[in-house]
């Protein structure tokens, strides 16, 4: 097939030539906008590549704690769970439904004192709707009994307390049925008999799990608060949510996971787009810089373009020349910031690991980000987007100059030459 001389004679501009210094030059910022394109691209990539998996850690640490969807009542508790739990469990997406008990305490070993977040389990059966209560240490969930008084800790409750599996602690609970002026908070001695590591600092910091027994008579209440769902496919928990309330009486409330922070997920949903649209903007400066690129070849090379014209190119084919031109450097530019991104993107976690034990620092703390290691997962439909950006802005940029050069008049352009 023939090659169009417009693309030959575009592509032979882009390379450049050897014969004149002028030339040379122009050859040069035409690799200095390419790279800018290119590593414009790559630090979009690796900037999505990495919210996508800040997200996606976060919530899977999330859900090895959380369930997939909660159902709770404004009551008390649920004085019926079971009858609950078996029509939950009648539908096909949903694996399996555990009671808890919900309630916050003080937990107490020494001059520590700490808030937490009590969770009272049937052991037999949370084992069923998340994965973080199969990865404790010690003996697991074996120990928690009923009236064994035995609790199990987030590990960095447990760290900051001092205590190890064998330890006593002491739990603050309020008087729920009696708020006069001489009633007391009540005072439970527990043994700790494990300690759960999430991997999400903030449950490792909050959580504690007693009996469901324990926690019901600690915290005077006749049966469960809620029960945990797990589904299947936890990406369907919002539309299924919606479909469990109409299995169960009216009045209790269904949250699914993403319900249950929102505002965390959208926050991280409104920081991507910015990241995005502010990374897109020095993409296009990269881009942009063709504008500059080209109109110094158009003004270098008006007597080739004036030639062109006297053998009958149209002004149409001279444009084209030039739209190759910035074309080619354009996309040149994008698949090597794709290349350079996907690289970075997939060996993110030991690039920043090599860079933390060079300069002796940590970028993430677990207190404020929930994990400790930079997670990254690239998505092929943010890379052909981006990728797709980059060509149409590279492709604009190209317009005007192309459009000037159709415009030079041969007689003036050779006049002098």
């Amino acid at each position: 097939m023939r090659i169009p001389y417009e693309v030959h004679i575009g592509v032979r501009y882009t390379r450049g030539g050897r014969a004149r210094r002028r030339n040379a030059f122009i050859s040069f910022i035409s690799a200095v906008s390419m790279a800018g394109i290119a590593l414009g691209v790559a630090a979009l990539i690796v900037v999505l590549s990495v919210m996508n998996g800040f997200t996606k850690e976060v919530r899977d640490r999330m859900l090895s704690v959380l369930s997939h969807i909660e159902i709770s009542s404004n009551a008390a508790h649920l004085s019926n769970w079971r009858a609950i739990a078996q029509k939950l469990e009648e539908h096909p997406e949903v694996v399996a439904a555990a009671p808890f008990v919900g309630a916050q305490a003080v937990i107490m070993q020494g001059d520590q004192v700490r808030g937490v977040a009590v969770r009272g389990i049937l052991p037999e059966e949370e084992v069923k709707v998340v994965d973080a209560v199969t990865r404790l240490s010690g003996n697991g969930l074996a120990e928690l009994a009923d009236g064994a008084l035995n609790i199990v800790l987030g590990i960095e409750i447990a760290r900051v307390l001092g205590v190890s599996p064998g330890d006593k602690v002491a739990l603050i609970t309020p008087h729920r049925k009696d708020f006069r002026a001489n009633s007391a908070p009540q005072l439970h001695q527990f043994r700790v008999v494990a300690t759960l590591d999430s991997g999400h600092f903030q449950f490792d910091s909050t959580l504690a799990l007693i009996h469901l027994e324990d926690a019901r008579r600690l915290f005077r209440v006749d049966g469960p608060t809620g029960v945990r769902v797990r589904l299947t496919d936890m990406q369907r928990a919002p539309q299924l949510a919606d479909e469990l309330a109409q299995r169960i009486e009216p009045g209790l409330l269904v949250r699914d996971w993403s319900r249950q922070n929102r505002t965390w997920f959208a926050a991280v949903q409104v920081q991507k787009r910015m990241m995005f649209i502010i990374i897109v903007l020095i993409v296009a400066v990269a881009a942009f810089n063709l504008v500059s690129t080209l109109v110094m070849s158009v003004t270098e090379k008006q007597s080739e373009i004036a030639i062109l014209r006297t053998l009958g190119a149209s002004p149409a084919s001279v444009m084209a020349v030039f739209m190759v031109q910035g074309g080619l450097i354009g996309a040149i530019g994008t698949v090597l910031g794709v290349a350079m991104g996907l690289l970075v993107s997939f060996n993110i976690g030991v690039i920043v690991a090599s860079l933390e034990r060079l300069f002796g620092v940590r970028f993430l703390d677990p207190s404020i980000y929930f994990i400790q290691a930079l997670p990254s997962d690239p998505r092929v439909a943010d890379v052909i987007s981006i990728a797709m950006i980059s060509l149409t802005l590279a492709l604009l940029a190209t317009l005007y100059p192309s459009w000037r050069a159709s415009r030079v008049r041969p007689a003036e352009a050779l006049r002098y030459d």
